[in-house]
């Protein structure tokens, strides 16, 4: 009997296994923005001490970030001059130019920042006075005038953006100077890329807790859950939002590195 050879496509048999292997788990379902968003309970209201008009001197072995001269030791995002407006002391968001972070790259430290919502400012919930601090340029602490404005609690003033919401609501009202003191501990990593130990952070709002050491549990994104990205030092990033409100402004930053 004459043997019959079978030659078969190996490159189709491959190809094949592969799309097998890709489709062997779904996609996850797409997720809207609403979806980890929650109201209540809203945070009790806690009113500050009187505001202090003069900044609070930094300490003597603190890095100073802005010490109402310029911007020097911030760039944009891409590594260029930053271009947010100083003036009278003070710098303000300069909508539609983007976010700024510090040249200098940090782990453990302690921040101090003051920051201002102006008079007469208009809008609700998070489209009025609508900005925020990145830790390491990767987790951020909202900022967010929600004096007499109510917003899902869980990106209100204070909150760990889209995680954890502030303890209570310490604002002061537009046009008075708002301090955060933050105290953040850095992750560590596995060899797999998993926290082996995740990002804390304590945060003071005018002297009052509103973070008791509470664990970051990724990053904070505004759809979808905290995803684990492994990193090292990073920057501290205020975020040109770009809500339609009047911008924000910063002035007295300076930090410890821990």
């Amino acid at each position: 009997m004459k043997a019959t050879l079978f030659i078969f496509p190996i490159g189709l048999l491959l190809t094949n296994s592969l799309k097998a292997q890709e489709t062997k788990y779904p996609e996850p379902a797409p997720m809207r923005p609403a979806m980890t968003e929650y109201w209540q309970p809203q945070p009790k209201i806690v009113t500050p001490g009187k505001a202090s008009e003069k900044a609070i001197e930094a300490p003597s072995d603190a890095l100073v970030l802005f010490d109402g001269r310029d911007l020097s030791q911030w760039t944009n995002t891409k590594g260029e001059p930053a271009a947010w407006t100083v003036h009278d002391g003070v710098f303000t968001v300069k909508k539609g130019t983007g976010d700024i972070q510090t040249k200098q790259l940090f782990n453990d430290f302690q921040l101090h920042i003051e920051w201002r919502i102006p008079e007469g400012i208009e809008g609700t919930s998070q489209a009025r006075g609508n900005s925020g601090i990145f830790l390491q340029g990767m987790y951020e602490i909202q900022i967010l005038d929600c004096y007499e404005n109510e917003t899902y609690v869980n990106g209100q003033t204070g909150s760990i953006y889209k995680q954890t919401p502030p303890l209570v609501n310490a604002m002061n009202k537009p046009g008075e100077w708002n301090t955060y003191d933050i105290i953040y501990t850095a992750p560590t990593f596995k060899k797999d890329g998993t926290y082996r130990t995740p990002p804390r952070v304590t945060l003071l709002q005018n002297g009052i807790l509103l973070q008791n050491n509470t664990t970051i549990l990724g990053t904070t994104e505004y759809i979808g859950l905290p995803k684990v990205k492994e990193h090292g030092a990073g920057p501290i990033r205020l975020q040109d939002h770009g809500d339609p409100s009047a911008p924000i402004s910063f002035r007295n930053i300076w930090i410890r590195e821990l």
